[in-house]
Protein backbone atom coordinates (compact mmCIF):
# COMPACT_ATOMS: atom_id res chain seq x y z
CA UNK A 1 0.00 0.00 0.00
CA UNK A 2 1.34 3.35 -1.06
CA UNK A 3 -0.04 7.20 -0.46
CA UNK A 4 1.22 10.66 -1.04
CA UNK A 5 1.49 13.66 1.17
CA UNK A 6 -1.49 15.93 0.29
CA UNK A 7 -0.51 18.56 2.81
CA UNK A 8 2.34 19.00 5.94
CA UNK A 9 0.72 21.46 8.60
CA UNK A 10 2.19 22.71 11.88
CA UNK A 11 1.00 25.54 14.21
CA UNK A 12 3.54 27.06 16.54
CA UNK A 13 0.45 26.81 19.40
CA UNK A 14 -1.96 24.19 20.84
CA UNK A 15 -5.38 24.19 20.25
CA UNK A 16 -5.24 26.01 16.65
CA UNK A 17 -5.85 24.81 13.36
CA UNK A 18 -2.39 23.91 11.73
CA UNK A 19 -1.48 25.83 8.63
CA UNK A 20 0.03 24.14 5.22
CA UNK A 21 4.09 24.71 5.10
CA UNK A 22 7.09 22.77 4.12
CA UNK A 23 8.63 20.30 7.32
CA UNK A 24 11.65 19.29 9.17
CA UNK A 25 11.03 16.22 11.18
CA UNK A 26 13.03 15.48 14.00
CA UNK A 27 14.20 11.91 15.45
CA UNK A 28 12.39 11.37 18.06
CA UNK A 29 10.70 14.71 18.33
CA UNK A 30 8.36 15.54 15.88
CA UNK A 31 8.11 18.17 13.79
CA UNK A 32 10.18 21.59 14.25
CA UNK A 33 8.54 24.19 15.86
CA UNK A 34 5.32 22.63 15.67
CA UNK A 35 3.58 23.35 19.79
CA UNK A 36 2.56 19.52 19.74
CA UNK A 37 6.37 18.29 19.32
CA UNK A 38 8.52 16.78 21.90
CA UNK A 39 11.31 14.70 23.21
CA UNK A 40 10.42 11.06 24.55
CA UNK A 41 6.71 11.14 23.40
CA UNK A 42 4.58 8.54 21.72
CA UNK A 43 2.54 11.52 19.68
CA UNK A 44 5.03 13.28 18.14
CA UNK A 45 3.25 13.42 15.06
CA UNK A 46 0.01 13.58 14.25
CA UNK A 47 -1.76 11.90 10.44
CA UNK A 48 -5.36 11.66 9.05
CA UNK A 49 -6.13 10.79 5.51
CA UNK A 50 -7.80 12.21 3.17
CA UNK A 51 -10.28 10.18 2.74
CA UNK A 52 -11.13 10.68 6.64
CA UNK A 53 -11.85 14.56 6.07
CA UNK A 54 -13.57 13.90 2.57
CA UNK A 55 -15.89 12.12 4.83
CA UNK A 56 -16.72 15.18 7.12
CA UNK A 57 -16.96 17.51 4.34
CA UNK A 58 -20.35 15.18 3.40
CA UNK A 59 -21.54 16.30 6.20
CA UNK A 60 -21.57 19.42 5.24
CA UNK A 61 -18.81 21.29 6.43
CA UNK A 62 -16.31 23.10 4.79
CA UNK A 63 -12.47 21.78 6.09
CA UNK A 64 -9.05 21.78 4.50
CA UNK A 65 -5.48 19.78 5.47
CA UNK A 66 -4.70 20.95 9.02
CA UNK A 67 -7.97 21.57 10.44
CA UNK A 68 -8.01 18.38 12.34
CA UNK A 69 -4.43 19.66 13.56
CA UNK A 70 -2.95 17.06 12.08
CA UNK A 71 0.55 17.44 10.82
CA UNK A 72 0.56 14.82 7.57
CA UNK A 73 -2.70 14.96 5.37
CA UNK A 74 -2.17 11.89 3.32
CA UNK A 75 -4.14 10.74 0.43
CA UNK A 76 -4.59 6.82 -0.64
CA UNK A 77 -3.87 5.04 2.50
CA UNK A 78 -6.57 3.63 5.08
CA UNK A 79 -4.30 4.79 7.85
CA UNK A 80 -6.70 4.15 10.85
CA UNK A 81 -6.52 0.04 9.71
CA UNK A 82 -2.58 0.45 10.25
CA UNK A 83 -1.42 -1.52 13.57
CA UNK A 84 -0.10 0.32 15.97
CA UNK A 85 4.27 -0.39 15.49
CA UNK A 86 3.40 -0.19 11.50
CA UNK A 87 6.66 1.89 10.18
CA UNK A 88 5.98 4.09 7.06
CA UNK A 89 8.44 5.81 5.10
CA UNK A 90 7.75 9.46 4.22
CA UNK A 91 9.54 10.75 1.31
CA UNK A 92 13.46 10.15 1.05
CA UNK A 93 14.27 10.30 4.67
CA UNK A 94 11.42 10.15 7.36
CA UNK A 95 10.56 7.23 9.40
CA UNK A 96 7.69 7.56 11.55
CA UNK A 97 6.36 4.62 13.40
CA UNK A 98 2.63 4.60 14.37
CA UNK A 99 2.25 4.74 18.20
CA UNK A 100 -1.51 5.34 19.00
CA UNK A 101 -4.64 5.40 16.34
CA UNK A 102 -7.24 7.61 17.53
CA UNK A 103 -7.62 10.21 20.45
CA UNK A 104 -10.88 11.47 22.68
CA UNK A 105 -11.85 14.39 20.97
CA UNK A 106 -12.47 17.54 22.90
CA UNK A 107 -16.48 18.24 23.03
CA UNK A 108 -15.82 21.66 22.59
CA UNK A 109 -13.99 21.44 18.77
CA UNK A 110 -15.23 23.58 16.38
CA UNK A 111 -16.22 20.07 13.67
CA UNK A 112 -17.75 18.42 16.76
CA UNK A 113 -19.92 21.52 17.56
CA UNK A 114 -20.61 21.92 13.51
CA UNK A 115 -21.85 18.48 13.11
CA UNK A 116 -21.84 16.58 15.86
CA UNK A 117 -19.25 14.31 15.04
CA UNK A 118 -15.54 14.14 14.70
CA UNK A 119 -13.32 11.38 12.79
CA UNK A 120 -10.23 12.10 14.98
CA UNK A 121 -11.37 9.37 18.12
CA UNK A 122 -11.32 6.51 15.73
CA UNK A 123 -9.38 7.51 12.70
CA UNK A 124 -6.39 10.06 13.58
CA UNK A 125 -3.34 8.66 13.54
CA UNK A 126 -0.12 9.22 15.81
CA UNK A 127 3.36 8.65 15.64
CA UNK A 128 6.75 8.76 16.99
CA UNK A 129 9.89 9.59 14.85
CA UNK A 130 12.67 7.42 14.14
CA UNK A 131 14.20 8.88 11.58
CA UNK A 132 14.56 12.59 10.36
CA UNK A 133 14.06 14.15 7.19
CA UNK A 134 12.52 16.90 5.31
CA UNK A 135 8.84 15.95 3.91
CA UNK A 136 6.78 17.80 1.08
CA UNK A 137 3.66 17.73 -0.48
CA UNK A 138 3.16 15.21 -3.54
CA UNK A 139 6.05 13.23 -1.35
CA UNK A 140 5.39 9.16 -1.38
CA UNK A 141 3.96 7.41 1.96
CA UNK A 142 4.82 3.89 2.51
CA UNK A 143 4.34 0.88 4.75
CA UNK A 144 8.18 -0.65 5.43
CA UNK A 145 9.41 -4.09 5.30
CA UNK A 146 10.73 -5.27 8.60
CA UNK A 147 14.16 -6.21 6.99
CA UNK A 148 14.01 -2.23 5.72
CA UNK A 149 13.67 -0.72 9.12
CA UNK A 150 17.52 -0.69 9.58
CA UNK A 151 19.74 -1.77 12.91
CA UNK A 152 20.35 1.72 14.52
CA UNK A 153 16.48 2.00 15.04
CA UNK A 154 14.95 1.97 18.04
CA UNK A 155 11.64 0.28 18.11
Amino acid sequence: MQGTVIAVCRSERTGTKKEPCGGIFIEDYGMEKDAHAAAGIARQVSLLAEESIEKMQGQGIELKPGDFAENLTIGGMELFTLPVGTRLKVGAEVVLEISQIGKACHKGCAIFQAVGNCIMPKEGVFARVLRGGKVRDKDFVEIMRKEETGHGERG
